[in-house]
């Protein structure tokens, strides 16, 4: 292992060097692979790497690896001529933040060479199109040499370019299909100040060739700036872009729209979109894309009762920067009326003209939290004790009031940008959402919680074995009712929370929705 000169930056050649480092790292290690031929955009991810801290808040060990990797150049490809410049690489690595760089040669990563080498090969549905059409052995020689590194490096975190959008999605799916220990984070695309994406091949561009180039983010810019015309067909969008490319002296690979997480062809923007291009500019091949979006992310977090999907869904809501739609909140304060007008909760005839003229009120606090109000009473409190969620299930179950709360929640949402939590939010209100998650957790934890909260607000707590019973009981009857069941949508991802801090629950609802929603798109409240 030798020490980078001048710089506090450790160089590891070999695999003997990478071991003996990362055994003395008592650190979160942070990882972020290249192809070397640093530039910016690696940059800010060396910066983001050392930026991020885990559950801990311990400084994070970040390591860069350096490695033009043979497997994914095609014959005919630019492997031979592939910028190559460690010293620079090196410098660039210390100067953003990096503790060590890893540089093997290729007998390091492939000791028996490629005759002898487990290769990796991903889903064809997410590498037969874009650019695994035009290099069809691309993404196996890329999730091959990846899953070799990350083997050896053994990181918590792994860092990704949102540039390569395509080598993302698929590599986020392998990890996930290998079970590997680690998250991904997604990093923004960065740009050159004439709007070319970060790459090292922007380097062998000419003066002429880069104006030429410069047709590619324009063009882009200009099919968003069509989106919000009102033009959403993928055939318009995608032909007149290649028009302004061709016009420009470019060579086309492809212009497509496509589903930005499972890769497959739109007809038109619906939600969020990827317009993904790539194009030949001289020697150079270069890979840009849009995200478009017909209206803002929402997100969509069903559950069962009692399984803290108001607490860590406001927190998520504050961290991504969406607005919190608390639905369960709307059915409690139209219970808490019922029950104030000496209805009978039942009765679904005695419910339903109680309805008319209803003036239902969700707000920000001073404090940012969520205040609830109806017919001009302050309900935030109230519609949290015994009594009413002793009801609440009963309202709930009525044709009547789901059809104008549901009415009034999609009303909230037709412009997007929220996240909402209910027991049906995700099969009946937002069936669209970019993200569903089903937060749940076991009965007996649900009772814990219960008894803590009740405490916390100071009513009398039952015992537990009780509020089990309670809540398996509410559990059938929500489960059960002929109205928008309880029940896990069909694309929506399960989420047992048993045993899980709310941080931690926090990030993984975080998580799932940057495998659907790119920073890019929607960039984070708070920068991270």
């Amino acid at each position: 292992m030798l020490a980078a000169a001048a710089l506090s930056l450790d160089l590891l050649e070999t695999c003997q060097d990478l071991a003996a480092w990362r055994q003395q790292q008592q650190a979160p290690l942070h990882f972020v692979p290249t192809m070397g031929s640093l530039h910016e955009g690696h940059q800010q991810l060396i910066r983001r790497a050392a930026a991020l801290r885990q559950g801990s808040g311990q400084p994070p060990s970040v390591l860069l690896s350096v490695f033009v990797n043979p497997l994914q150049f095609g014959p005919g490809e630019d492997l031979e001529s592939y910028p190559r410049n460690l010293r620079s690489d090196i410098d660039l690595a210390a100067a953003a933040g990096a503790t060590a760089l890893f540089a093997p040669n290729v007998a390091e990563i492939y000791p028996r060479g490629e005759a002898g080498l487990t290769r990796v090969v991903p889903p064809l549905l997410l590498r037969q199109g874009l650019c695994g059409r035009h290099r069809p052995q691309h993404f196996e020689g890329v999730a091959t040499v990846v899953i070799r590194l990350l083997t050896l490096v053994r990181p918590d975190l792994l860092l990704l370019g949102e540039k390569d959008w395509q080598q993302l999605v698929i590599l986020r799916r392998v990890v996930a299909d290998l079970g590997l220990p680690l998250r991904i984070q997604g990093c923004p695309t960065v740009r050159e100040a004439d709007g070319l994406a970060c790459s090292s091949r922007n380097r062998r561009l000419s003066p002429s060739q880069r104006q030429q180039a410069a047709a590619l983010p324009a063009g882009l810019a200009a099919a968003a700036a069509q989106l919000r015309g009102g033009l959403s067909q993928a055939p318009a969008l995608t032909s007149q872009l290649a028009q302004q490319l061709e016009a420009a002296g470019l060579r086309v690979d492809y212009v497509e729209l496509v589903a930005p997480h499972s890769l497959e062809p739109l007809q038109q923007v619906q939600g969020l979109a990827l317009l993904a291009t790539a194009v030949h500019c001289g020697s150079s091949r270069l890979i840009d894309h849009c995200f478009l979006m017909s209206r803002l992310p929402i997100v969509a977090i069903d559950g069962p009762a009692g399984a803290g999907k108001s607490t860590v869904t406001r927190a998520f809501a504050r961290q991504m920067g969406l607005v919190y739609l608390d639905t369960g909140a709307m059915y409690r304060a139209l219970t808490w009326w019922v029950l104030r007008q000496g209805a009978d909760p039942a009765d679904a005839a005695a419910v339903e003209p109680l309805l008319l003229g209803l003036d239902l009120q969700l707000s920000a606090g001073g404090a940012g939290e969520q205040l609830v109000s109806i017919n001009g009473f302050d309900v935030t409190e109230a519609i949290r004790s015994p009594e009413v969620t002793a009801q609440v299930s009963l309202v709930a179950a009525h044709g009547c009031v789901r059809q104008a709360l549901t009415a009034q929640q999609q009303a909230m949402g037709l412009k997007g940008g929220l996240v909402a939590e209910g027991r049906d939010i995700g099969t009946a209100v937002f069936p669209d959402a970019e993200l569903k998650v089903f937060l749940t957790a076991t009965a007996a934890e649900r009772a814990r919680r219960r008894a803590q909260d009740l405490e916390s607000r100071g009513f009398a707590v039952p015992p537990l074995v009780e509020l089990e019973a309670q809540i398996t009981a509410r559990d059938q009857q929500d489960s059960s009712r002929e109205v928008a069941p309880l029940c896990q949508a069909a694309d929506a991802v399960e989420l047992v929370t048993d045993g899980m801090a709310i941080e931690a629950v926090i990030q993984a609802l975080v998580d799932l929705f940057r495998e659907r929603v790119p920073e890019e798109a929607w960039p984070a409240a708070n920068g991270v």
